[in-house]
């Protein structure tokens, strides 16, 4: 049953079906996932992304995240995040922002939720790092001024908008002059091009772009152990957690195996 559901929530995303109610629905879901899921040691929600070839530095306290860290090592790296005001949109439970905040030696991290529980989570899980901080808001409707940021990072949370273009203008907005916008997510591969089109109608230049998924599913299957762990502990949503978190045998994982499914990212720049 939990299977159908997800399936019927995932033909609807796809269909464009009730945005608004889907929005409203994405935001109760991870409000009641922070409310129950609340382990210290569980700061990402994400899919995950093992590159090929060595593995890039991290402190020996962030090891076990490897593999969730690896979709904003991939996001980040090479831009210049030194000295630059840094906002995460769809920061979730804080880990990206907390790793940016950690690693690059930004002015400022703000990450922005449009869960007030996810919000309060990120915050009691996040509270030693800086210079980081969180705060609620809708990605439709950014509440900065513009110009405020130097790079806006977006991982794995666009598939829950109600409308992507116009998150997409709302990011050229608060990008300072030659700011980076750095993007990454998953669509059914017949979507791909309303994506990029979407993205790309933002009038920010497209820089780079690539295709994740090999990468994805490596890092999928390296949390296997650990992510069912925590999922066997959650007898009454054992079903669907295992749905949602992409689990081995689940629609996602099979949907990246195949290819029906895509995770792409991109890189795009506001002209100076």
């Amino acid at each position: 049953m939990a299977r159908n559901i997800f399936s019927n929530v995932l033909d609807a995303v796809e269909r464009g079906a009730f945005p608004r109610t889907q929005k409203w629905a994405w935001r109760g879901l991870y409000s009641i996932l922070s409310r129950f899921w609340r382990d210290d040691d569980w700061r990402f929600m994400n899919y995950g992304f093992v590159a090929e070839g060595p593995p890039f530095p991290l402190k020996a306290e962030d090891e076990d995240e490897r593999a969730f860290i690896g979709l904003y090592h991939q996001a980040v790296e090479g831009l210049p995040v030194a000295g630059a005001r840094v906002l995460e949109i769809g920061s979730g439970r804080g880990g990206g922002s907390r790793y940016i905040a950690r690693y690059y030696e930004p002015a400022s991290v703000v990450g922005l939720d449009y869960s007030p529980e996810t919000v309060r989570l990120a915050r009691r899980l996040n509270k030693d790092a800086t210079p980081l901080s969180f705060q609620t808001g809708d990605a439709e409707r950014l509440p900065f001024a513009d110009g405020s940021f130097d790079v806006v990072v977006n991982i794995e949370s666009s598939h829950c908008y109600a409308n992507v273009p116009a998150f997409v203008q709302e990011v050229s907005r608060v990008l300072a002059p030659g700011g980076w916008f750095t993007f990454a997510d998953m669509r059914s591969k017949g979507k791909l091009a309303d994506l990029d089109r979407q993205l790309d109608a933002s009038g920010l230049e497209r820089v780079a772009g690539r295709e994740l998924s090999p990468g994805v599913i490596r890092a999928l299957d390296a949390a296997e152990v650990r992510k069912r762990q925590r999922i066997d502990r959650a007898w009454f949503m054992r079903r669907f957690m295992s749905e949602f978190s992409g689990a081995k045998g689940s629609i996602l994982y099979k949907g990246l195996k195949s290819g029906a499914v895509v995770y792409v990212a991109r890189r795009f720049r506001k002209p100076a």
